[in-house]
């Protein structure tokens, strides 16, 4: 029998693009509060309303979270940190020990001329966005230690589809693509346990770079990007 995944978020800018390679091993519900980007059926859940979040989760044996609000002070707490909570809270409430967070890497701007980064810890600043999202990282942190889920949150900078001709510029720090975030959000939802029950992993598929690691993911879900896109960005010489 497939799992019962929520997808919260489900017709934002991530999880349309990656739902299409989940359907054939996961019983999805799609769920947000905009009609869906193809035309999919969708639930209407509002990831600010705790009482929205936990009827929707009921029955499910994971939730995906790729709900984000960047531009609005208002929104962005309510959605990057509240957000979070209820999603903890609900999977809390429900007995549901799988949860999969995501949000904006933090480590590029204290390491950006250093090389073979891993695991190092995170450098938010002062953006809001990137606060907000950090506060929900904290609370996954803390709901997933205190009552036993196991939580996974990918961090990357930039999404995209494959490269299909010769890339202009060098290889893209901490950008992954759709069919790899796919393949990590799959792994993740099959992994028995992590850590601490909370882990962070570096998320990226151009690995010529050689700055920042997936060594993590590679070690703890068996997670390698899915091809190598090495000949996109070589230059004659």
């Amino acid at each position: 029998m497939k799992k019962k995944v929520l997808v919260l978020g489900a017709a934002g800018l991530i999880a349309p693009n990656i739902t299409a390679y989940l359907d054939p091993h996961y019983d999805l519900t799609l769920a947000d509060i905009k009609p869906h980007p193809h035309g999919r059926p969708i639930g209407r859940v509002d990831v600010t309303s705790y009482h929205e979040v936990y009827e929707a989760a009921r029955g499910m044996d994971a939730i995906m979270n790729y709900t984000v609000n960047r531009p609005d002070p208002v929104l962005g707490f309510k959605v990057n940190s509240l957000g979070a909570w209820h999603v903890m809270k609900a999977a809390a409430a429900h007995g549901i020990k799988k949860v999969l967070h995501s949000g904006p890497q933090s480590v590029r701007p204290g390491y950006e001329y250093d090389f073979d980064i891993d695991d190092a810890p995170p450098i938010v600043g002062t953006g809001y966005y990137g606060i907000t999202k950090l506060m929900g990282r904290e609370i996954c942190r803390v709901y997933a230690r205190a009552y036993q889920i196991q939580t996974i949150s990918f961090v990357f900078n930039g999404l995209g589809p494959n490269p299909t001709r010769q890339e202009p510029g060098d290889f893209p720090p901490f950008t992954v693509t759709w069919e790899d975030l796919a393949h990590a959000c799959g792994l993740a939802l099959e992994a028995e346990s992590v850590p601490d029950y909370f882990q962070e992993f570096n998320l990226h598929s151009y690995l010529g770079h050689g700055k920042f690691l997936v060594d993590k993911a590679q070690r703890l879900l068996g997670f390698t990007p899915q091809r190598d896109w090495t000949a996109f960005f070589r230059r004659p010489t």
